[in-house]
């Protein structure tokens, strides 16, 4: 292989190990190459480095190999930190958080067993905004750091306790993080699914009523037509009834009047 090619791997797989970093027995095997080799590129990395004035170098802690920044430039760094920032957090870090919140005190190896990924990064972007801490050590080997949230987590949620965090119950056991996100949301788009439906229901029912109300009106109105009609119909009859009569009285008063002339 390339002997540029294979400075830029390590740098690269020297970036992914993050704070735990890589031996050079581990680069060699991924390289397929001596460890001895390694080390010799590895040397000669930190002298490019340093020559090209670079913004991190290479370190050997324990044994391992870390990318780090440079101690010159730590005043620089703090002012980061300690300058407000606006950004979101990410998804990673908002699951980082999420998992401290409802498990603390906690360790980083119980995070990413959990997780199922590394989680270094969103520890350090979570403890850079203050939003968790160190609260002691564990009693295992190594004495890992257990993490648990600040008060600043509760001013960034708007929370008055630990206490006012959702109760971790609502989710199934044994379920994944992605999985208890998905199912909080089905729950809530479910609820308002069965608002809707039943305010349409509502609608439906009161324009159901509203129709039936207007036959009925226009029912009722119809029949007060008919009504109307009947009754102009009877009052015409009874007019024609007291117009015969009239005639035939006038007809009978004739008749007695020829018959007296006669007489």
């Amino acid at each position: 292989m390339d002997y540029g090619r294979m400075k830029s791997i390590i740098e690269g797989l020297l970036f992914a190990a993050g704070d735990d970093g890589l031996d050079a027995r581990q680069i060699a095997s991924v390289l397929e190459s001596k460890p001895e080799v390694v080390a010799d590129i590895v040397e000669d990395m930190k002298h490019d480095f340093r020559r090209s004035q670079r913004g991190i170098q290479i370190v050997e802690i324990a044994g391992a190999y870390q990318l780090t920044t440079l101690p010159e430039h730590a005043p620089y760094f703090q002012k980061l930190a300690q300058s407000p920032t606006r950004a979101s957090l990410s998804q990673a870090a908002l699951e980082t958080l999420a998992i401290i919140a409802f498990k603390q005190p906690i360790t980083r190896v119980d995070i990413e067993e959990i997780r199922g990924v590394k989680s270094d990064r969103a520890i350090q972007t979570l403890a850079a905004r203050g939003l968790i801490e160190e609260v002691g050590r564990a009693e295992a080997v190594g004495r890992p750091i257990l993490y648990g949230t600040t008060k600043q987590f509760l001013d960034y949620f708007g929370l008055a306790g630990l206490e006012d965090l959702p109760n971790p119950d609502l989710f199934e056991n044994g379920v994944s993080l992605e999985e208890e996100t998905r199912m909080l949301f089905e729950k809530l788009e479910a609820r308002q699914i069965t608002i809707d439906d039943w305010n349409d229901e509502l609608v439906d029912e009161i324009r159901t009523g509203s129709d039936s109300g207007e036959d009925w009106s226009t029912e009722a109105s119809r029949e007060a037509d008919l009504g109307a009609e009947g009754s102009t119909e009877e009052g015409r009859l009874e007019d024609d009834r007291l117009e015969e009569d009239l005639q035939e009285n006038s007809r009978s008063e004739d008749d007695r009047e020829e018959v007296a002339g006669r007489v």
